[in-house]
């Protein structure tokens, strides 16, 4: 005995393909087992460096930056400047920029202080997209540019492009 086949089942007409199911799941497999890393270039780096700042002459001393040398993670890196400054009426700083030759994005941080701050210090956590060299900028109440750099070696990256 056999029985009827209805026949009010329509074909999938979406457009989906067992061929196409396949090549995106191998696409997807490709992409996670290598992930490209998203980083500015060190030209974009100094490029967002005089955006910020303009086209003053950086000068080394003053800026001091604190990292660990080794970021197991970079996802939270802690990093502290402090810039040589008696924060007076006459001798102040007025901007420190944080800048990353890495990241996504070149420019990580701005900070705005006045001569009321006190101290000239500025402490968070940034994440790194690999080992490299982060450099904060120090703008006075004069105009001139102080500058200073520090590599910090990270093992598992942050800013990676899946």
């Amino acid at each position: 005995m056999s029985l009827p086949i209805s026949r009010s089942l329509k074909a999938d007409t979406s457009g989906l393909t067992r061929r196409g199911l396949l090549a995106a799941g191998a696409g997807t497999v490709f992409v996670s087992a290598f992930p490209f890393p998203a980083g500015a270039a060190p030209e974009d780096m100094k490029a967002a460096i005089r955006k910020a700042f303009g086209k003053g002459e950086l000068r080394d001393g003053r800026v001091s930056i604190n990292t660990p040398p080794i970021a197991e993670n970079g996802y939270s890196v802690p990093i502290t400047v402090r810039v040589e400054s008696p924060m007076s009426e006459g001798d102040h700083v007025r901007e420190i920029g944080l800048f990353s030759p890495r990241n996504p994005v070149a420019h990580i941080a701005h900070y705005y202080l006045g001569p009321r701050a006190g101290r000239a210090e500025i402490a968070t956590r940034i994440r790194m997209a690999g080992t490299q060299d982060v450099m904060a900028v120090a703008k006075m109440n004069d105009g001139t540019l102080w500058s200073a750099a520090r590599e910090t070696v990270v093992t598992l990256a942050a800013c990676v492009v899946l």
